[in-house]
């Protein structure tokens, strides 16, 4: 912040009621803060109720460039944006059925990139819940307890593995 108490664009805030956003522009009485689940909102330059997780000096010239980086690495760490993620080539315009021992039910058949694309939204929103966890006000232990039956989910959605076109994209459990 600069002596004047003014958010430098980039600066990281936490609001009460719009949660976590990035100063994205100074007007001369309100910042313009683009937040994660609400948007662009205006706020004014003597607000207080929020609190600062990063602040940057207003003199400090970004450029938009900087701005936009910093802006797409927090939504990438807090959001529910999916990373593209490769089907495994054998799978490619493949279907999958689900058959019931019954033969009077009828089958269900389902493209594999289908069924591979919410796998792939199960694996990101657990990512996202484990980056909530750890930046949460829970105790340590909490923490560690709720991380190692995350992991355990992990470990159980391996099955899945086989899908993947990249090994470094695939479920990991507990490495014991």
């Amino acid at each position: 912040m600069s002596e004047t108490g003014t958010l430098g664009i980039g600066s990281r805030v936490r609001h009460p009621a719009y949660g976590d956003g990035v100063v994205i522009r100074l007007h001369k009485a309100a910042y313009e803060v683009c937040f994660m689940l609400y948007g662009i909102k205006h706020v004014g330059l003597e607000y207080k109720q929020w609190d600062i997780i990063d602040a940057v000096a207003a003199e400090e010239q970004v450029s938009f460039s900087a701005a936009e980086k910093s802006l797409m690495k927090i939504l990438r760490h807090f959001s529910d944006i999916t990373e593209e993620v490769p089907l495994g080539d054998r799978w490619e315009d493949g279907t999958m059925i689900l058959k019931p021992a019954d033969e009077n039910l009828k089958s269900k058949e389902i493209p594999i990139v289908t069924f591979f694309h919410k796998i792939v939204m199960v694996r990101d929103r657990l990512r996202v819940m484990e980056q909530r966890i750890n930046s949460s006000k829970l105790s340590d232990e909490e923490k560690v307890n709720l991380q190692q039956y995350i992991t355990r989910i992990y470990g159980s959605l391996t099955t899945f593995n086989v899908l993947f076109k990249y090994k470094e994209d695939q479920f990991s459990g507990d490495k014991k």
